[in-house]
């Protein structure tokens, strides 16, 4: 027992009152860093000292609400969340609020898990150290824009390369999901899809997928009808074709990260290309399709406009349009919007769009080649047919690139004619004076602007159905659109030698070597159809290494009675670890019955000869505090509220006094291991035969829950007496806890999820220290 005079463990460094309800929280791995997330949908984070916000992320419609899960990446620089109602999971960058990628699964996350590879083997270090070949071969993909107005955005910073931010370390590391109705998905460096795992039931409530690779522990709670309780399993799952074939992952893993940094790099290049396009350009067809409608006379624009071009004199409502609705000003200021505006279009098609294809190109092709080395590859599931396809449709869209290439090229030229024309016209009408070098028109000047008429301002009645105007001047626009609708006014294709020598010819058609042109396509569509084929080609393997994936065991370990609070708690136990060095997987949980007093730990070991051994042990906390002599230690039981792993061997715990009394105290405790785990004789006295736990799932559910409902008397109990690694939580009803080993580090919530505590956790507190504090907070 420790004398009253000592100081208290821990020291603490920050506490907080906040004004929104937290619902998760996550301490950064690499730096004193902890993310929140609270009720109104807002992800927060706050630096150790003072409990300091760094930065905080609203939440947006584009992303969602409700979140679910958060996670680190090993490496501390990017925070992941899953979002229920818009079935997201969005990576933040660590240094601001910025998404750097996001994607949507397929049913809302409850349980997030982000693991790295920890095996050495000398084909993966040759690898590690390797320099990446793209960089030395593919030129170096230019920064885009920056804009004001995107919060969401990437690739945006000059002189720093977001997509290695992205990319991150080479060692692979993995982004494990789990949502409801069994689903789990694991993700490669936490944004391209390796395996859609099958066979476990229930809705996961905790995932841990081990350093090497070869097994997946999960944790669910399945309810097999409305009326029944539900059930908490524990499964653990052989993943063993990760890790015997973890060289080729990690290769096809990182070129797969690599073909989806790309795809967001063209989408928002995209996005860029929509923003340089202004809708000020619609305007003129808009006022041309108002001119048609106001117009008494039975001639059509385009005579009107070549009478304007023969003659010189245009008909009083033509001179209307032009004077009061175009004006000389604002004829000037459409004439430069669509110069800057086509140049910025251009600028971004030719370093963007093509190089960002072109560097797809690449990785692609170096996919294939991975696929037609069958011995290495072929078990992953990487298909050399379906990439094929893929870089056809890469293909497909470096067409309709340069397609708008040519499109804006012509539409400079024709409009920087039109324009300088009507400008001399206008001019006139007012009777303004016209420079002399403007007034130079040839007829070679002539005959350019009456193609232009003629081409351009012929009305088109069924146009009105779909766009609400007739006409369609401006023919960029349409490209970027994002609408699956024919292009209104394709290119002409008439006369051109190519295209009569591919209709002609019988074998070209179907050569491989010739990627399909869609006419009548925008370059949105093609994108879109470009993405889905990827996405294809890149499924398969998930689909085979999930089906590779095995349930080895399945244990029921306690049913949650109906009575108990329905809403999701924050930590609640049960809490999954794996130890990195011995390949121990362990499982905490708190059994809802007359023994919750105790925490239970459920120890599985797998040896290199495959043999498993599971023991359940019992923790039970002896009175540890300094109360009067009198009082026995018998009347002073603790209840267990939150149990996280803090390391490999220690359990941090936060606990409640059980006797029924005014002002229960609540306590913050380090549990070491070595304190459990004595005797290991003792402990085989309550063991699980692995074999026992194969088979037949619904009946192991029900023969294991019997087995731990039925003997958990039998459970060996150790009582622990904490020595000095506890500190009472004074004036805070404690209910949970964040811990963090790595950084010695931990943060004690309340019940109502509005207070939090911060602690260092390897330093006894200092009063003076403690009282300075005080004195700042206030």
């Amino acid at each position: 027992r420790r004398s009253p005079a000592a100081m208290p463990a821990f020291r603490q460094v920050g506490e907080k009152q906040l004004p929104q309800e937290v619902v998760f929280m996550a301490w950064s791995p690499k730096r004193d860093l902890i993310a929140l997330a609270n009720r109104a949908g807002e992800v927060l984070l706050h630096r150790l000292a003072n409990f300091q916000r760094v930065w905080s992320l609203p939440p947006n419609e584009n992303t969602g609400k409700e979140v679910t899960a958060l996670a680190w990446r090993p490496d501390g620089k990017i925070l992941a969340f899953g979002l229920a109602d818009t079935k997201r999971i969005i990576l933040c960058d660590v240094e601001k609020p910025e998404s750097l990628h996001s994607f949507s699964v397929d049913l809302s996350i409850t349980y997030m898990h982000w693991m790295e590879v920890t095996e050495e083997n000398s084909v993966l270090t040759s690898f590690y150290n390797a320099e990446d070949e793209s960089n030395l071969l593919l030129p170096k993909l230019p920064a885009l824009p920056k804009n004001p107005n995107h919060v969401f955005f990437i690739f945006s910073e000059e002189k720093s390369d977001e997509i290695m931010k992205l990319l991150g370390d080479v060692r692979l590391n993995a982004l494990v999901l789990g949502g409801s109705s069994g689903f789990i998905e694991i993700y490669a460096y936490g944004m391209f899809k390796i395996a859609t795992v099958n066979g476990v039931a229930g809705s996961c409530r905790g995932l841990c997928l081990s350093s090497d690779l070869k097994s997946l522990s999960v944790i669910t709670e399945i309810q097999s009808s409305s009326d029944s309780d539900a059930e908490i399993t524990y499964f653990q799952l052989d993943t063993s074709l990760l890790s015997s074939y973890l060289p080729e992952v990690t290769r096809m893993a990182r070129k797969f990260t690599h073909i989806s940094t790309l795809l967001q790099y063209i989408k928002l290049s995209l996005t860029c290309m929509c923003e340089a396009w202004e809708e000020i350009l619609m305007q003129m067809d808009s006022r041309l399709t108002k001119f048609v409608q106001e117009k008494n006379t039975t001639t059509s624009v385009q005579d009107e406009f070549m009478q304007l071009l023969l003659w010189g004199k245009a008909s009083l409502e033509l001179q209307a349009l032009l004077m009061n609705q175009l004006t000389v000003k604002g004829l000037k200021k459409l004439g430069q919007s669509i110069e800057s505006s086509y140049s910025s279009i251009q600028k971004l098609v030719i370093s963007h769009l093509q190089s960002g294809s072109e560097a797809l190109l690449y990785h692609l092709s170096e996919l294939k080649g991975m696929a037609l080395w069958k011995q290495k590859y072929e078990s992953l599931g990487l298909d050399a047919s379906g990439i094929d396809e893929a870089v056809t449709a890469v293909g497909s869209f470096i067409l309709k690139a340069n397609e708008l290439l040519q499109v804006i090229d012509s539409s400079m030229k024709n409009f920087k004619a039109f324009f300088r024309w009507l400008y001399v016209a206008m001019l006139r009408m007012s009777e303004d004076h016209v420079v002399p070098e403007l007034n130079k028109m040839t007829q070679k000047d002539i005959t350019f602007v009456a193609d232009f008429l003629t081409e351009h301002f012929n009305e088109a009645p069924e146009l009105y159905n779909r766009k609400g105007k007739y006409f369609n001047v401006e023919r960029v626009g349409q490209y970027l659109k994002d609408e699956d609708d024919d292009l209104v006014s394709p290119p002409n294709t008439e006369g051109n030698q190519w295209f009569n020598f591919l209709k002609d010819s019988t074998h070209l058609k179907e050569s491989p070597l010739l990627f399909p042109y869609y006419p009548e396509k925008s370059l949105h569509f093609v994108k879109r159809q470009m993405e889905g084929v990827i996405d294809q080609c890149l499924q398969k393997p998930a689909d085979v290494i999930g089906k590779s994936v095995h349930q080895a065991v399945c244990m029921s370990l306690y049913k949650i009675p109906q009575s108990e609070d329905s809403t999701p708690q924050l930590f609640k136990l049960p809490f999954l670890w794996n130890d990195k060095t011995s390949n121990l997987h362990y499982v905490l949980f708190t059994m809802l019955d007359n023994s919750v007093s105790k925490i239970h730990i459920l120890r599985r070991h797998t040896d290199t000869s495959r043999s498993v051994s599971n023991g359940i042990l019992a923790v039970e906390f002896g009175n540890f505090l300094n109360n009067s002599i009198n009082e026995s230690s018998e009347s002073r039981c603790y209840s267990c509220l939150d149990a996280h792993f803090y390391d490999d061997e220690t359990v941090t715990v936060v606990l409640k006094e059980s006797v029924q009394q005014e002002g229960k105290e609540r306590v913050l405790a380090q549990l070491p291991l070595s304190a459990v785990y004595t005797d290991e004789d003792h402990d085989r006295k309550f063991i699980w035969n692995s074999m026992e736990s194969l088979g037949c799932f619904q009946h192991m559910c029900s023969y294991t829950s019997a087995l731990l409902d039925e003997r958990s008397g039998e459970i060996p109990t150790r009582t622990v007496f904490l020595e000095s690694q506890w500190r009472v939580l004074e004036n805070m009803k404690a209910q949970y806890v964040s811990v963090n080993g790595i950084r010695k580090v931990s943060c004690v919530l309340s019940s109502n999820l509005r207070h939090v505590r911060v602690f260092e956790m390897d330093v006894e507190d200092d009063g003076e220290v403690e009282e300075e504090e005080e004195e700042e907070t206030t």
